[in-house]
């Protein structure tokens, strides 16, 4: 193309030519860049709230001394009782056994461990000293245990006895140099040796910013499980936030919380475990869930607080067995991780007579950035509620990247102090997820009401979210092309009433297998929650020119039959 010509050169009697043939032009085109420089930003109800620049620990343990006879972490099945005085004490005494045994600032602890006590005061003391924490679910099978060992460079491990002979087989092909466990356990070291190391603790410079005190494992909005670094202002600035409104998030000492939510999954680790010590609550933790010890546990416990899923929201919304037990003591319900429809929540709610709220976030965001008002007339049922303090959010179309306005559906964008430092040692994944305005994408679908009020519709992201754990659809598909049988296969979440979703696989095959086959061949390579529950054969997988799979053609078929089913 030639340069294009200065007014002063255009014939005269072209002007008007050129101007009536392409004014429409010029003015479409400003007007989208008018559009495009019209910021739409939903804003908390809430003011912004300072953040202390403080590391972790002393932030979460900051009233032990004040609340030091207190029970502080309570054993739900066995009544063994840890107080706040206790737990400050021992994360002394365990960080000091930590650095008589090479424990240096920056290192990696995995946990692999039910809820117990003793979760605290590991990831607490490795926390002291500068170190990183991540967690591992237990149900992993042995590879992807060391895959998130080998990816995290953990060098020291916590356990439980009953899983010591899958992670000692595991740790020895990982950088993990000592395994703990609580009890005793052959050829790992006991937790009561490490906790009396006698030394004197010295204190560990950190920088709250930029050190990385938890990295849980995310999908992200797609692909295989990856480390979120997570920084110590990034937790202290999340529990910060949930104090920042006055009907927000009211827990205090005189609450008791059931801790039934996995510590390993970003939601139990910080609502639940954090959050209630950091409060002075008290924590009754269940090692697994059982709806009758759950009951059991809320009754003997007088529970007023209980974080959840939707799946356990539906057992004590319909449950017979729920009548059977006393939860007069309960007053709040929070659910999260997953969607609760308008008409769950309100059947538990009536039922229990207590107050159910939803919350939202990611593991990206350490994890919260929306929740319902703790007032019974601010709340609607089916919201995720407005933005946290000092939280951003904008609604994108995902086609056009225009800002959208209330009742209008897009792609929830959110920023704040609590969105990541970034994927471990995955700039590409970061970059593809936070842009260079600090924007973190979700990858959900949503709106925002005319009041500010969130609510998650769909997902962008291939995420299946199995009873809020996370499947990763490329994951499944890899081990389902292992099978000698398939020559191709996709995977997508299926809609379910108990599950939320649960994954569902389209196989093609080259020679002769059955369903329940290739089911059982699933189940023996991943973790539980991970397994191919439905299964349907089909000739061919829909494929874009480029050969990615479109998993929408399948979903969409999915919830067409699910609807009319």
């Amino acid at each position: 193309m030639g340069r294009p010509l200065k007014s002063s050169q255009w014939p005269p009697g072209e002007i008007c030519v050129i101007l009536r043939e392409n004014l429409p032009g010029f003015i479409e085109q400003f007007e989208k860049r008018q559009e495009r420089e019209v910021s739409i930003i939903f804003r908390s109800p809430y003011p912004d709230i300072s953040i202390p620049n403080i590391a972790l620990t002393p932030f979460v343990l900051q009233r032990a001394q004040e609340l030091t006879n207190k029970p502080a972490l309570i054993e739900g099945p066995s009544g063994r009782t840890l107080t706040y005085g206790e737990l400050a004490r021992s994360v002394e005494h365990m960080a000091a056994g930590l650095r008589k045994r090479g424990f240096q600032k920056g290192d990696v602890l995995a946990i692999l461990s039910a809820n117990l006590p003793e979760y605290a005061l590991v990831l607490l003391s490795a926390s002291l000293l500068g170190g990183t924490t991540t967690t591992i679910n237990p149900l992993y099978t042995a590879d992807e245990i060391s895959h998130q060992l080998n990816d995290a460079g953990a060098r020291y491990l916590f356990s439980h006895p009953m899983f010591l002979e899958k992670i000692l087989e595991t740790a020895s092909h990982s950088p993990v140099r000592e395994v703990f466990v609580s009890g005793e356990g052959t050829g790992a070291t006991s937790l009561t040796e490490l906790l009396s190391g006698g030394e004197t603790l010295s204190e560990t410079p950190i920088d709250p910013r930029q050190d990385v005190v938890v990295l849980p494992y995310s999908s992200g909005t797609t692909g295989l499980p990856k480390g979120v670094m997570l920084t110590h202002h990034n937790l202290v600035a999340n529990l910060c936030q949930l104090d920042g409104g006055a009907d927000l998030e009211p827990v205090s000492e005189h609450d008791t919380i059931i801790a039934v939510l996995p510590f390993f999954h970003i939601y139990g680790m910080v609502l639940v475990l954090l959050r209630g010590l950091h409060s002075g609550a008290t924590l009754v933790t269940m090692p697994r869930f059982d709806l009758e010890q759950f009951l059991k546990t809320m009754q003997d416990y007088s529970v007023t607080r209980a974080y959840l899923v939707p799946p356990i929201v539906l057992a004590l919304s319909k449950h017979p067995m729920v009548e059977e037990f006393d939860l007069s003591k309960l007053r709040t319900i929070v659910s999260g991780a997953a969607p609760l429809s308008e008409n769950l929540a309100r059947a538990c709610g009536e039922r229990l007579s207590c107050l159910l709220k939803q919350g939202y976030g990611l593991t990206e965001t350490s994890p919260v950035t929306h929740l319902s008002p703790e007032s019974s007339s601010r709340i609607r049922l089916e919201s995720i509620g407005p933005p946290i303090p000092n939280t951003e959010c904008k609604v994108v179309d995902p086609a056009t990247v225009a800002e959208l306005g209330p009742n209008q559906r897009g792609e929830i964008w959110v920023r704040g102090p609590q969105v990541m430092k970034g994927y471990l040692n995955n700039a590409e994944a970061t970059s593809n997820v936070i842009d260079t305005e600090g924007w973190l994408h979700t990858g959900d679908v949503g709106y925002a009401d005319e009041d500010g009020y969130f609510y998650i519709v769909d997902r962008l992201k291939e995420l299946i979210k199995y009873k809020g754990f996370q499947v990763a659809p490329a994951e499944l598909e890899a081990v389902l092309l292992s099978h000698p049988a398939i020559s191709d296969a996709a995977v997508i979440g299926s809609p379910d009433e108990e599950a939320g979703e649960v994954p569902k696989a389209f196989v093609v095959l080259k020679d002769q297998a059955t369903a329940e086959e290739i089911i059982g061949f699933v189940a023996e390579h991943v973790a539980p929650h991970k397994k191919i529950r439905r299964l349907e054969f089909t000739d061919e997988i829909p494929k874009s020119a480029s050969g990615k799979i479109l998993r929408r053609f399948l979903l969409e078929r999915e919830r067409s039959r699910s609807k009319n089913a």
